[in-house]
């Protein structure tokens, strides 16, 4: 039996809503990087301030993400109607002016793209049930190249906007209004009635389910296999004797790699229901790169590659096991709230502790043994999440 086309013309403006929120979900973040020394210059603030600023988006992502329980009153729609004014609130008010604003408007702009992370796979398990697959990694695509577009737009903007870093910054308000306005079509309908819950799902508490924790450690342990290399390979690379460019276009390459292996997902994830042994792969691809860093750093562009592209697999992969375990779109928006606020604690605790081992020992062979053992456990909790089965299965 074929499966039924992507969308039809009718639901076209739901599409391009949909991608214009994918759109939305990390440039505001991580155009902040490049300006942090103009940033700094302005403002006076400390090594250790700045560090808070560009940490703080995760820690808000695990505390604002049950935001999104809303959508239970008030629809999906019109919560993502709110989560991307809150997102347009935020970056106005972090280029208003006082440092105490750069803050709030971080809050406030973090707390919208959290209750978009956890509604994007909701979307996905209702509107494109059949082509789980496919969306996700769409999704993961467009928030791997919009993330980007962020990084390398913020010092050409500074340069050429009114207001410096702030303008730079604040040009993000742009698709974040046009993301409201789509969105904000909900308002002015009455709300669509929801199709009935699944009875047993409806009665299962994904607090109480292994299978539900295992995606949750997989969604985790990923993060923390893409947030450790961005923010320390480059690091560990220039005391393994590298120049502190090359560093940076190692992980430039790290990136790519796992753009390119991103867009291999529809594919494998079409192949068979059972996802155990690629997720195992993905993590090992990991391991290895991880191992090789260790043992022969000399080698240092091949094992980054590889660290990529298990990254690159293992992400849209942790999306996908969201709407791929779950039974209805009210189950995988409760998976999503789940998984993505206990991962990105996860992601934000990583760095930290990867940075703290290496205070501790003096050296990269102890904080890498550490990443090494999360891919390990990330292999372990993949294979049991890449089960054909849903949460409401037996034993789910």
């Amino acid at each position: 039996m074929s499966k039924p086309p992507l969308f039809r013309r009718a639901q076209l403006p739901a599409f391009l809503a949909f991608l214009l929120l994918a759109v939305n979900l990390r440039p505001a973040i991580t155009a902040v990087g490049p300006l942090v020394g103009s940033i700094q210059e302005t403002t006076g603030l400390s090594g250790t301030a700045l560090g808070m600023l560009t940490s703080l988006p995760l820690l808000a992502f695990a505390a604002f993400s049950p935001l999104a329980g809303f959508a239970r009153r008030l629809g999906l729609e019109r919560t993502a109607a709110c989560a991307m004014l809150m997102l347009l609130a935020g970056v106005l008010l972090r280029s208003a002016g006082p440092t105490a604003a750069l803050y709030a408007g971080t809050l406030v702009l973090a707390a919208g793209i959290a209750v978009g992370n956890v509604l994007a796979p909701s979307f996905i398990k209702r509107d494109y049930a059949a082509h789980v697959g496919t969306l996700t990694t769409l999704y993961a695509m467009v928030l791997a190249l919009s993330a980007a577009a962020g990084t390398g737009l913020a010092v050409p903007l500074e340069r050429v906007l009114p207001g410096g870093w702030r303008g730079a910054l604040a040009a993000w308000a742009l698709p974040a209004a046009a993301a409201a306005i789509l969105w904000a079509r909900a308002f002015l309908r009455p709300r669509a009635p929801e199709p009935p819950a699944d009875p047993v799902a409806a009665n299962t508490s994904l607090w109480r389910s292994p299978l539900a924790w295992c995606v949750t450690a997989f969604m985790g342990l990923q993060s923390i296999c893409f947030y450790v290399p961005v923010g320390w390979f480059p690091r560990v690379i220039q005391d393994a004797g590298y120049d502190p460019a090359v560093a940076g276009l190692m992980i430039t390459a790290f990136q790519l790699v796992s753009l390119v292996a991103s867009a291999t997902m529809p594919r494998l994830l079409a192949a068979r229901p059972d996802q155990r042994a690629l997720a195992v792969f993905a993590s090992l691809v990991i391991l290895t790169g991880v191992l090789g860093l260790m043992l022969h750093p000399a080698w240092a562009l091949l094992w980054v590659s590889l660290a990529g592209l298990g990254s690159g697999l293992s992400f849209p992969l942790a999306l996908a096991f969201i709407g791929l375990r779950t039974t209805d779109h009210r189950q995988a928006a409760s998976l999503s709230l789940m998984s993505q606020s206990i991962g990105y604690l996860l992601a934000a605790a990583g760095p930290l502790l990867f940075g703290l081992a290496h205070d501790l020992s003096g050296g990269w062979t102890a904080p890498l043994a550490g990443l090494a053992a999360s891919t390990v456990v990330l292999a372990v909790v993949g294979y049991r999440a890449g089960q054909a089965r849903t949460i409401s299965g037996a034993g789910g």
